[in-house]
């Protein structure tokens, strides 16, 4: 090599010169936006999927500019149907307990806001106050009229709700597994990340759903125990219906809001006057029964409380026949009837297979 030449030779000094920090982060980055774009794939295509194989059930309504969708069957007093987060109709069709009520009542199901077939406009923020307010709206345009209201999980927030705001409408309450005080909880900080703009909008179409989807069977072990998973909700429950991006948003929306939620209710409990029956599991790890349904009784005096054994969160889907039979006695009480019952504890519920 003459040592006085100005030509540069790579095979000689290349192990010398530095490598800058921005020529190592280089494949990295193309490796995690390969891995995105294919993520992103496989999710469009499982949610596509899922809404070819699980059309809507239901009809449609449109109130104030927003698209809700809604099952209706059997006749009688009405009984309206509100599922938990990050759930849909399918929910309480899978449990049984619609074919069950629809035999004596006119039962309405919704989709709640962003569930389901349900949109979810951004331009609100779906407090329980908010969504309350849309339902009993609905309610009306079906010519529904003092009906019983029967919460689930973060349902019971919004059943209370319209409760509290149209207490001369709603016959009566029956609220199970609900989260009614504000409590410090790890899962909400978790769960509200893919609300979050521009980066939750990012996991929702991305990884988010794929993460979900491998940890669904410890999800709905924690939910269901110490009960097993129904085998007619293992098969026919429509996860990816559950794990599409907009689906997501309204459950992470939810996990977010759902202490500010509870803050805002809980000093006004004492307002409702109608029949309220409250159920929960006395084994659930979601929702602890007695800092929330045991508390809520004991503030109402005209409430009565059924803790069922050997359930969890889940309790619709294990003890049918209790839910029906709170909801015979919701449709038949008046305040001053369940006034003093105090706690009914049940047997552990026959499974469901």
């Amino acid at each position: 090599m003459n040592p006085y030449s100005t030509q540069y030779e790579p095979d000689h000094y290349s192990s010398d010169l530095p490598v800058s920090s921005n020529s190592r982060r280089t494949p990295w980055l193309a490796a995690g936006a390969v891995a995105l774009a294919a993520a992103a794939l496989v999710v469009r295509q499982k949610t596509r999927q899922a809404e070819l194989e699980n059309p809507p059930v239901g009809e449609f309504l449109n109130i104030d500019g927003v698209r809700l969708h809604y099952l209706e069957r059997g006749q009688g007093q009405p009984v309206v149907f509100l599922h938990g987060d990050g759930s849909m109709i399918q929910d309480f069709e899978t449990s049984g307990l619609i074919d069950l009520a629809s035999r004596n009542y006119r039962v309405i199901v919704f989709d709640r806001p962003g569930y389901g077939y349900s949109d979810r406009p951004r331009s609100t923020i779906w407090t329980p106050q908010a969504q309350a307010r849309l339902l009993h709206r609905a309610l009306l345009h079906l010519g529904i009229e003092n009906p019983i209201i029967v919460g689930h999980s973060w349902g019971t927030l919004v059943a209370v709700s319209m409760a509290l705001e149209q207490p001369d409408y709603v016959k009566s309450l029956v609220l199970m597994s609900g989260y009614y005080y504000p409590t410090a909880r790890l899962d909400v900080t978790l769960a509200s990340q893919p609300a979050i703009p521009v980066v939750g909008d990012l996991m929702r179409f991305t990884v988010s759903p794929l993460l979900s989807r491998a940890i669904w069977p410890a999800v709905l072990g924690r939910i269901f125990g110490p009960a097993p998973v129904p085998a007619r909700f293992e098969n026919e429950y429509p996860v990816w219906m559950t794990l599409r991006p907009s689906q997501l948003r309204a459950a992470a929306a939810e996990a977010a809001l759902m202490i500010p939620a509870a803050y805002s209710l809980h000093e006004r409990y004492h307002e409702l006057t109608m029949p309220v029956v409250i159920m929960a599991g006395a084994d659930d790890k979601h929702v602890t029964t007695r800092l929330h349904s045991e508390r809520l009784h004991a503030e109402l005096p005209h409430s009565s409380l059924h803790i069922t054994a050997g359930a969890g969160h889940m309790l619709h889907h294990v003890a049918q026949e209790e839910v029906l039979a709170a909801i015979d006695q919701a449709a038949s009480a008046v305040g001053a009837e369940l006034r003093g019952s105090g706690v009914l504890a049940a047997p552990a519920p026959t499974q469901v297979q």
